[in-house]
């Protein structure tokens, strides 16, 4: 299946903003799509909508909800992660003091299979690698939803296998959302971004914020002598190490220097979830496309929403690291040079698009 590309470029317009900053980032997208973002506002007044994003992992699914979230309607509007969700599940079904209250709500509202004794000693045991039940699945997310009153929701995570996708249809009636619109909002990333996201993506020991060495570095940056490579320091206010002033060395994830092997499995079960809920009729999709062609991208989209790369010099003269930032290329699925999009331009696109599916 084709995404096809989608232009951003506003002819006639020379302002550049900073995409990382969220005062212009509010400007950038008044500018882009501000009068989508007033039909939006108006229509949550009184409507909400269910979208389930689809993509590969990793894909930006919850930056583009969170995105979307803060220029439309923080208030209106929720992202609610399965990943998350069945996370705190399993932190819930080990925690003498939340169990009980979880398994009384399961022995009144879980329908399914298996008997929920066997569900429960089946999660006591699981691993997270593991996934639950589609039926349990189902229960704890309408267990959820409730707790957030009634707003417009990004579903991440669901459906997450080719059975699932059948399930997603009658969704909206299981959490008594039976006449909003529903949407699945389906993403094209091309696997190099993806296994390059996970290759250099970094953490901070102390307060676990997450940067990338080549995409999203911190103020603070390092060279190790010994081991001749480049590190970032953390620059997190709120972390324990900014109380020295200097900020604590973020570490590589144990794996993660691998990129997509471990998960290539993974991303093909994605790729066939996504083929599938294309082929379905009845419902409206929006296509996110992440990458646009070199040779395409002047009349696409401007310059500041191309992704940035990071590369890193050492000043042997005053000993220190200089950032050299360029567009960052990479290659798509099909083998075409591309540049990667920074998640505004692809949110614009998500406006846009929702509000068509909308009939607005």
């Amino acid at each position: 299946m084709a995404f096809p590309l989608f232009k951003t470029k506003l002819d006639g317009s020379s302002r550049d903003f900073d995409l990382t900053d969220p005062k212009d980032r509010q400007a950038y997208f008044e500018l882009k799509t501000g009068k989508e973002i007033k039909k939006l506002r108006e229509y949550l007044q009184k409507n909400t909508f269910i979208a389930y994003f689809l993509g590969k992992k990793n894909s930006g699914k919850g930056t583009y909800a969170k995105i979307f979230k803060e220029v439309v309607d923080k208030d209106r509007i929720e992202h609610f992660s399965i990943g998350d969700m069945v996370r705190e599940f399993d932190k819930t079904i080990v925690d003498k003091n939340k169990r009980k209250e979880l398994i009384d709500f399961l022995r009144k509202n879980y329908r399914g299979f298996l008997s929920l004794d066997k569900i429960i000693s089946f999660l006591e045991k699981r691993s997270t690698k593991i996934l639950l039940p589609s039926e349990l699945i189902l229960v704890l997310a309408k267990r959820e939803i409730a707790k957030k009153g009634r707003k417009a929701l990004f579903i991440d995570g669901f459906p997450r296998d080719l059975d699932q996708i059948s399930y997603s249809l009658f969704f909206r009636d299981l959490i008594n959302y039976r006449n909003d619109p529903d949407i699945f909002v389906l993403i094209d990333v091309p696997e190099s971004v993806i296994d390059e996201r996970i290759k250099y993506r970094v953490v901070c020991p102390l307060c676990q914020t997450s940067r990338s060495l080549k995409l999203f570095p911190t103020k603070k940056t390092g060279y190790d002598k010994k081991e001749d490579k480049f590190y970032l320091l953390c620059d997190n206010p709120d972390c324990p190490s900014a109380q020295t002033g200097r900020g604590a060395r973020m570490v590589q994830k144990e794996g993660d220097e691998f990129g997509i092997e471990p998960i290539k499995n993974r991303l093909k079960t994605d790729e066939e979830l996504i083929e599938q809920a294309f082929s379905l009729y009845g419902i409206p999709k929006v296509l996110l496309r992440n990458s646009v062609p070199i040779e395409k991208a002047k009349e696409f989209v401007e310059d500041y929403e191309i992704t940035p790369e990071y590369n890193y010099q050492l000043d042997k003269e005053t000993n220190k690291v200089k950032i050299i930032k360029k567009p960052w290329q990479v290659l798509d699925d099909e083998g075409v040079s591309s540049y990667s999009l920074m998640p505004p331009p692809v949110v614009v696109s998500l406006i846009k698009q929702i509000v068509t599916a909308l009939g607005l």
